[in-house]
């Protein structure tokens, strides 16, 4: 069956357009929407299409558009903030036949509000940072030895590591905590943190050790498939630059466990230290991550396997090859942008 793939908020993922284009086989198309001609992902696509901004009144409908005149069957986004946007139109967008690759509301609520994600992975009794809502509850803590510096100041409603302040003392702590405050409401976070202005930074324990980023890979119906993991090894704007690929029974062990609980659908990408023979995980994705292309390039295929389940096919073993110790790099291009 022919499949046409939208992926929205396309932006740099050049990689997730090419790799789904080799996945298609020319039996399809990758179309790539963005608010920007100028997107890079946009040139490697098969159709490029600007559109509103997520945040414009007409920009559900400029989808369904796209949806109808592309015949489009499957949409991915690409964006954190998106992804509550799709997903409360997810069923206004499938009655058009298309198949919205997006979490339910729920999930994508917890993923997106670190207060939540810490609270989620509590319940699960998964290791996770000491995380505090208020700076007098910080500052307690403190003060009874239950929390040191460094510690982590964010905010609470974040995307792509914007906003992050590391504070070594209780100055920087009290300064950091402040100007967060007034950063937020300038920035793109803005509308997400008004839901709770006053507590929409959080203050977090700062883990020491090795850092890891994991794929948790669920079918399209929210069962569990399979965890793929790398080892962090340089980072750059918030982003893997390098990593290598793991193989360890216990990470799968973690990653199996929030598969099943959160039943997310398709990829989700997670962090998380070990420290002290200690996992900590610390965030939750409900999309692809910049660290996809390590487990792409390590041996798990899941563009072929996403194409395979929206054509009912479940035998996808076949699409795993993931394999431990293969250590990549990214580096940049340029590409060619024709002015429209």
């Amino acid at each position: 069956m022919k499949q046409n793939i939208l992926f929205t908020c396309a932006g740099r993922r050049n990689y997730l357009i090419n790799y789904f284009k080799e996945a298609l086989k020319g039996n399809g198309n990758v179309v790539a929407a963005d608010y920007q001609l100028s997107a890079p992902s946009l040139v490697d696509a098969d159709i490029a299409i600007k559109v509103p901004k997520i945040t414009d009144s007409n920009y559900i409908n400029t989808l369904k558009d796209i949806i109808k005149n592309e015949n489009i069957t499957a949409v991915i986004s690409l964006n954190d903030l998106e992804l509550p946007i799709l997903s409360k139109n997810k069923e206004e967008l499938e009655m058009l036949g298309a198949r919205v690759i997006i979490s339910n509301e729920y999930i994508i609520d917890i993923a997106f509000d670190k207060w939540k994600t810490y609270e989620f992975f509590k319940k699960l009794n998964i290791n996770t940072p000491k995380t505090y809502l208020t700076i007098n509850d910080a500052l307690e803590s403190i003060k009874k030895g239950d929390l040191n510096y460094p510690l982590i100041v964010k905010p609470r409603w974040g995307s792509a590591s914007i906003g992050i302040d590391i504070a070594e003392n209780e100055e920087e702590l009290l300064l950091s905590y402040k100007l967060q405050h007034i950063k937020i409401r300038k920035s793109i976070l803005k509308d997400a943190s008004s839901k709770d202005i006053e507590r929409s930074i959080i203050i977090q324990e700062k883990i020491n050790g090795v850092e890891y980023g994991v794929d948790i890979l669920n079918d399209l119906n929210g069962n569990y498939y399979g965890t793929f993991v790398r080892e962090k090894l340089a980072m750059r704007s918030g982003e893997t630059d390098k990593a290598i690929s793991v193989i360890n029974d216990n990470f799968t062990k973690y990653g199996e466990i929030i598969g099943k609980n959160s039943k997310h659908i398709g990829n989700m990408d997670c962090d998380f230290f070990v420290s002290n023979d200690e996992v900590y995980f610390l965030e939750m994705n409900p999309r692809f991550g910049g660290g996809y292309p390590f487990s792409h390039e390590a041996g798990i295929d899941t563009p072929s396997i996403y194409l395979s389940w929206l054509n009912n096919d479940f035998n996808v073993d076949k699409y795993n090859n993931f394999k431990a110790d293969k250590m990549f790099s990214k580096c940049d291009r340029i590409m060619p942008i024709v002015k429209k």
